[in-house]
């Protein structure tokens, strides 16, 4: 019981980690974008690689696009945070129940 509990803390404390750093790449591309950077610069193509499809599906369950502004990195960090809030709190309170 102590090793699966441990392995749930576990689990959960590196899914709130990979969570927080991705919310950080949504938030330093969407920040990108307002200085118009290189589309051949390396660190802006991974940014790029790693949002827009998350940014891609969004947009196909919702218009993000309102007044000219894009919402779809304010949906992603939302959900993300959601999750956060919900699952990893949730596995917590399982390995502790066990």
């Amino acid at each position: 019981m102590i090793v699966l509990s441990t392995f749930i803390e576990a689990f959960a404390n590196i899914l709130h980690t990979l969570i927080n750093i991705y919310i950080w790449v949504v938030i330093i591309a969407a920040l990108i974008t307002f200085v118009r950077p290189d589309p051949y610069n390396p660190i802006v193509q991974i940014l790029f690689r790693l949002t827009n499809p998350v940014y891609a599906f969004i947009r196909k369950l919702v218009p993000t696009l309102i007044g000219g502004i894009d919402l779809a990195p304010l949906i992603v960090i939302l959900t993300l945070q959601f999750v956060d809030l919900f699952a990893v709190k949730l596995l917590f309170a399982l390995a502790n129940a066990l």
